[in-house]
């Protein structure tokens, strides 16, 4: 898909960098907003997962999102086991990236483990107010808050793309 992008006129690329560009903006906002509204300890989780999950398609925002929460709760999990165990010592931090991320492997969600791995630095490294149960609970509900709008915004603007289309179709 890359290198057929590359091939298309600059003009085209950077239309569909712009839609892109709202779709993401339009998610990223909302999220940050159900945030501060819900009082999470810091909304931007949500914002950020928003962006980084949205794509051209429901199709693909759904299989990142997949991957997203997958990785926040082995993530959110394994940071958290490791705080409790280790406390805040770096060996703790050591061990859970790793079982984290081979954790995701070995679930079959290998695409998932990077994210897992940077819920457990989150978790773990990010600093905070509270228990670190708490910190991992308001994580992976960020991230699902994230993805929420993400799907939404995407799966309306599919619908308006589709009828818009359809609708200058039957102008012709």
């Amino acid at each position: 898909m890359a290198s057929i992008y590359r091939r298309l006129p600059w003009w085209h690329r950077m239309v569909q960098g712009l839609w892109l560009a709202a779709l993401a903006l339009v998610a990223s906002s909302a999220a940050y907003g159900l945030g501060l509204l819900l009082h999470t300890q810091q909304a931007f989780w949500a914002a950020l997962t928003a962006i980084a999950v949205t794509q051209q398609s429901y199709l693909d925002t759904r299989a990142s999102s997949r991957d997203q929460i997958i990785g926040a709760l082995v993530g959110g999990v394994c940071g958290l086991t490791a705080a409790l165990v280790w406390g805040e010592h770096y060996v703790g931090y050591a061990v859970a990236i790793v079982v984290s991320i081979t954790a995701c492997w070995l679930f079959g969600v290998g695409s998932a483990g990077r994210l897992s791995g940077s819920t457990t630095t989150i978790v773990m490294l990010v600093p905070h107010n509270g228990s670190f149960w708490w910190v991992a609970l308001t994580r992976i509900g960020e991230v699902a808050l994230g993805i929420a709008c993400a799907l939404l915004v995407v799966a309306l603007a599919e619908r308006l793309q589709a009828r818009w289309v359809r609708d200058s179709a039957g102008d012709d």
